[in-house]
């Protein structure tokens, strides 16, 4: 594979984006069931695709860190994208995730979403990671206490009602 591997689990590869992946990008985000819980819409075409793509990768430039893709190892395809987000206005970094429907079910949000994690604290100076999810994405939130991470508080995402989960670093094994 000619993109820069980030990780490997035992069944996923976490590479960073490149423009080519903006087709992918557009297919995962054009299944509501996939954007429904996450304040984001569809995308309507393969440019807007392509923008947020292109804004990834210029976080790995900004952060050194960012949204990965994350691919089926056996196959090489793509299931979706998981890593960490350095939110500038909050100063704080967070762990998302978005699988293809196909993936869900599957343990891979934890999977890479803690291989993410790992990563985040053993190579940059992180002494904790937040995951935000609306109250009505339970998925996400049993992801979150997978990770062990823990309740911090309520808050609004997108005026949603949703909830705050944090992991600081002396508390992660």
């Amino acid at each position: 594979m000619p993109h820069d591997i980030i990780l490997e689990t035992e069944r996923l590869i976490i590479r960073e984006h490149v423009l080519s992946d903006a087709p992918f990008f557009f297919t995962l985000n054009s299944n509501y069931n996939v954007v429904k819980y996450t304040g984001d819409s569809s995308f309507k075409t393969i440019e807007e695709a392509e923008k947020i793509v292109q804004y990834v990768m210029n976080q790995y430039k900004e952060n050194g860190y960012g949204r990965w893709l994350v691919a089926e190892k056996e196959t090489g395809n793509p299931i979706g994208w998981c890593g960490l987000k350095f939110h500038t206005d909050k100063k704080e970094t967070d762990i998302g995730y978005r699988l293809l429907e196909s993936a869900w079910g599957k343990g891979y949000a934890t999977e890479s979403a803690k291989a993410c994690i790992d990563y985040g604290f053993k190579h940059f100076n992180l002494n904790r990671i937040i995951g935000d999810a609306m109250k009505e994405n339970t998925a996400s939130i049993n992801v979150f206490k997978k990770l062990g991470m823990t309740y911090l508080k309520d808050s609004l995402l997108d005026n949603i009602e949703s909830v705050v989960y944090e992991l600081k670093k002396e508390n992660y094994k």
